[in-house]
């Protein structure tokens, strides 16, 4: 016994040197037509394919430029509209606070000239209460003195025009 083959083991795997040759020949022809007939139109479309995905890139990173920009205007304009909002309610609050000053100082004006208003007149009716008085009194007194021509003068009857005096005074 001697040198066993591998094809005594497995009987389906020979090698045989006009296959090797056969499938080498088959392949270089194969590899021939396909450069001659495939590989042009292949590499077309292929090309053509780079060139889509590379558009599609591109388009891609524009619209994102662009979506950044746009979010970048929104933010600002955010941004702006909020200085604005502030700016308006600041500018509000400024008016309200200043007609409120001034609603308070018509109203302490306007109570002020009230209150003078109302001290002319407690003035006013004082006076006339006073005049009112001194005429009753400048009465009494005329009728006391009629009162004291018309009768003689003792110190009993003097005594007794002065009580009703002061009595006519006291009501």
């Amino acid at each position: 016994m001697g040198i066993t083959l591998l094809a005594d083991y497995f009987p389906l795997v020979s090698i045989d040197p006009s296959t090797i040759l056969l499938t080498l020949a088959n392949t270089a022809i194969i590899m021939l037509l396909y450069f001659k007939f495939l590989h042009q139109p292949v590499c077309r479309v292929l090309d053509k394919r780079k060139a889509a995905t590379l558009k599609e890139i591109e388009d891609a990173r524009i619209a994102k430029e662009k979506a950044e920009a746009t979010e970048r205007e929104y933010l600002e304009r955010l941004a702006q509209s909020k200085e604005e909002a502030q700016s308006l309610l600041a500018e509000a609050t400024r008016r309200a606070q200043k007609r409120e000053e001034e609603i308070i100082a018509k109203a302490e004006k306007s109570a002020a000239n009230l209150l003078e208003r109302e001290r002319e007149n407690i003035e006013r009716e004082r006076k006339r209460a006073v005049n009112e008085i001194k005429d009753q009194f400048a009465g009494l007194v005329v009728l006391a003195a009629s009162a004291v021509a018309e009768k003689e003068i003792n110190e009993s009857a003097n005594s007794r025009l002065i009580d009703g005096f002061l009595a006519n005074l006291s009501n």
